[in-house]
């Protein structure tokens, strides 16, 4: 997840309260930094903080020394910010469209998702948006990049979770500050979740425990169900919007086709053994925005994992042909990808 609003230029006066809480925010979070190695070496740590810091630090060796991730200062200091999520992100896509709305800020760019530090203002910001109309959602992050801007801490919003959590989040992360291209999070975020995912499982074989690499790879078979379902839902919402049909028979339509998703979901959950895993999801409001908020992180991952396939498994190579990739048209660019591309650079 990125979110970068920072201190490197204020855009016109209509948001300066936006850029305030962005700026504030993010320094807040860089005063409560200390060195790792600090925290674990202090008598008044607890045991189990001691523990989960010092897994993070092997996390983060592996990360540069295996994945060939940047190698600097982030996630080498640690912050706890006193809550369980670091942003709230707000998604705004039309009512009858699946084009988002997007937002552009400097240094990142243009991005498909608005970053707030406190809750409280991401949800102002979205029943703002709703009552002009927009389909809107509200997702909480539990880290997020200053693509090597600053040197991001790991935060107890991070280290409080399970080991193989927390190394996907860091990859991810790191990913961000390996490639990143201004105005695609599609691609962006499919780029870090591939490396997130192939690195996990780099992680784990490592570790050398069978059950806990068969306990990840379910996981991701059950999320590629879920992504596949939430696909399958766009595409039928696409030939919705695109009919010629009035809007208010779109809409009825649309209503029948979240329906269904949510029929489609109680069938599979079934076939996972009943497991909850998205029912807090579901619970939400289904829309566009909704929608949208899985589909970056996803529409493109197969694709990059077969990159990384035909790269040997060499990260290095496949960092340079992504990079080669981000560099070219968006149009180019989301055709190369969807040939299966094969990893020589220049071709």
């Amino acid at each position: 997840m990125v979110l970068i609003a920072s201190s490197f230029g204020i855009g016109a006066c209509s948001h300066l309260a936006y850029y305030h809480q962005a700026v504030s925010g993010h320094m807040d979070i860089m005063s409560r930094r200390e060195p790792v190695d600090s925290v674990i070496a202090d008598a008044t740590t607890s045991p189990d903080l001691v523990r989960r810091l010092a897994r993070a630090l092997e996390v983060r060796e592996f990360a540069s020394r295996e994945l060939s991730l940047p190698d600097n200062g982030s996630y080498r200091s640690y912050a706890d910010i006193g809550r369980e999520v670091v942003t709230w992100n707000v998604f705004a896509v039309p009512e009858l469209s699946l084009k988002p709305k997007q937002w552009c800020f400097p240094i990142a760019g243009c991005i498909a998702y608005r970053g707030y530090f406190g809750e409280a203002d991401a949800r102002d910001y979205a029943r703002r948006l709703a009552a002009q109309g927009w389909d809107v959602y509200v997702g909480g992050a539990a880290a997020y990049s200053t693509l090597g801007w600053f040197d991001d801490p790991l935060l107890n919003t991070l280290v409080d979770r399970g080991e193989v959590s927390m190394a996907g989040v860091i990859f991810h992360e790191l990913a961000h500050q390996q490639l990143y291209v201004d105005g695609d999070t599609a691609f962006n975020e499919s780029f870090a979740v591939a490396v997130q995912q192939a690195g996990v499982q780099r992680w784990l074989a490592l570790q050398g425990n069978p059950s806990q690499i068969d306990g990840y790879r379910r996981s991701l078979r059950i999320r590629q169900d879920f992504v596949t379902l939430v696909q399958d839902t766009r595409e039928a919402l696409a030939l919705v919007y695109e009919s010629e049909d009035s809007d208010a028979r779109k809409r009825a339509r649309k209503a029948g086709v979240l329906e269904g998703m949510r029929v489609r979901y109680e069938v599979l959950k079934a076939s996972w053994g009943a497991y909850p895993v998205y029912d807090p999801w579901f619970e939400g409001e289904l829309n566009n925005a909704s929608l949208l908020s899985v589909s970056l992180y996803a529409d493109k991952v197969g694709a990059f994992l077969a990159l990384l396939e035909a790269c040997g498994g060499d990260f290095d190579r496949f960092y340079a042909r992504a990079r080669e990739i981000g560099a070219t048209e968006s149009a180019q660019r989301r055709a190369t990808l969807a040939a299966n591309p094969d990893c020589e650079t220049g071709s």
